[in-house]
């Protein structure tokens, strides 16, 4: 903006400037540094003392208007690392030490770790880099580039790989393990490549993601390497293990967990059975394959699977011999009671998940590597978990009725 243009605002806000920099005789950059940081010392001291007045509900010398026993009691010194340089900023304390300052935490080394935080939240929600540096120059005033981004996020790897190699639980309730796809840069060229996820229900009914792991196209080889991690990493036993019908993965779980018992997801079978299916006739076989999941019991449902070949084999054959064919892993909910089946049918518990990450990466339609893939997905699940604070309303139940039927391996 030239001359010309400024307000009268910003004219009078000029002069006093010059007026400034005239009395401290500044000539060099390094005096505006010095001054920056005398200025930001002041910032600092001023908002500190009005917080503990706040506190104690006097202002300095105002004591007719005191009503505590608690009282100022001078200063402690507290050397902040600021991009112009280390200030020395001064810390009002009280004597009974009830004050804890807010704009200047007490662990607090450096006032771009708050500018830090605000950048990892941003990047966890998704936002582009464009867009933090946006934002960032609209609350701070600071311009910061999409190498300090990264280079903030960056800080974040080391913690997401120590998570994923944090001890688990011995035993699970229910895991539920599926994959979500990216499109990465590797070598030149763009691949798809697959994220490995499993989210685990402890025996007190709480979820937890046990872990993400990056790598090649969903295979059934690649699983047994996640599963026997979560060995290696402490977990003994699994009592249902969720999944979706890959080839190979039921012989995987069984390698590492034999006892386990496994249950694919009848909303991928049914996704499967439909997707060559006309529209006109969609409605209708829909209705005869709710007679086969909802059945009473498994004699129920394999009469109702049976009715249902009858009517539309002709039509349609691969759909009730792929019914047939996964039946062993299709059926193992009508074990259960009621409770137990609305949890293991379907893996929605880790389907809602990955939607919230897809949403989260959605501005993304490549990463440059596998590291930037696992730090976003890191970061977005450390957000998206924040809210799993509480257990299944229905836990106790279930909690009951899986003592029964896995009485030899539960717990005492």
């Amino acid at each position: 903006m030239g001359r010309k243009n400024r307000s009268p605002e910003e004219n009078e806000r000029r002069a006093k400037i010059r007026e400034l920099l005239q009395a401290r005789n500044i000539s060099s950059m390094d005096d505006i540094q010095n001054l920056f940081k005398e200025t930001i010392a002041e910032f600092m001291e001023n908002g500190l003392d009005a917080e503990l007045d706040d506190e104690l509900g006097y202002s300095k010398y105002d004591y007719k208007n005191k009503e505590t026993d608690n009282s100022r009691n001078g200063h402690s010194s507290k050397t902040l690392r600021t991009s112009f340089g280390d200030v020395e900023v001064s810390i009002p304390r009280d004597r009974k030490g009830e004050y804890e300052p807010q704009l200047l935490k007490k662990n607090q080394t450096s006032i771009s770790q708050d500018i830090e935080e605000k950048i990892l939240s941003m990047y966890a929600k998704g936002m582009t880099t464009s867009d933090i540096e946006n934002h960032i120059r609209d609350i701070y005033g600071i311009d910061v580039s999409d190498t300090t981004v990264s280079r903030v996020t960056d800080k974040i790897l080391p913690i997401a790989k120590e998570w994923q190699q944090r001890p688990l639980e011995t035993v699970y309730a229910v895991v539920f393990l599926d994959a979500i796809h990216y499109h990465v840069r590797s070598e030149g060229q763009i691949v798809k490549k697959a994220v490995y996820i499993a989210i685990g229900i402890n025996l007190d009914g709480r979820k937890d993601v046990l872990g993400m792991w990056v790598g090649e196209t969903e295979s059934a080889k690649f699983w047994a390497t996640v599963l026997n991690g979560l060995r290696n990493r402490g977990v003994e036993d699994i009592f249902i293990a969720c999944t979706d019908n890959l080839t190979g993965f039921s012989a995987a779980i069984e390698a590492v967990f034999p006892k386990t018992e496994i249950q694919n997801c009848i909303i991928h079978q049914i996704r499967n059975s439909t997707r060559y299916v006309s529209y006109k006739d969609l409605k209708a076989l829909i209705a005869y394959l709710k007679a086969v999941y909802a059945a009473v019991d498994e004699a129920a449902a394999l009469e109702a699977l049976e009715v249902f070949a009858q009517r539309w084999d002709k039509k349609y054959p691969k759909i009730s011999a792929s019914w047939q064919d996964n039946w062993p892993n299709l059926s193992t909910y009508f074990k259960f009671p009621q409770e137990v089946r609305r949890l293991i049918y379907t893996t929605n518990a880790i389907e809602g998940f990955n939607r919230q990450l897809r949403k989260v990466t959605k501005a993304k339609s490549v990463f440059p590597t596998d590291d930037s893939l696992l730090k976003m997905l890191y970061l977005a699940m450390m957000d998206i978990t924040k809210k799993w604070t509480g257990r299944r309303q229905d836990w106790s139940v279930i909690h009951a009725q899986l003592a029964v039927f896995f009485s030899d391996r539960m717990p005492d």
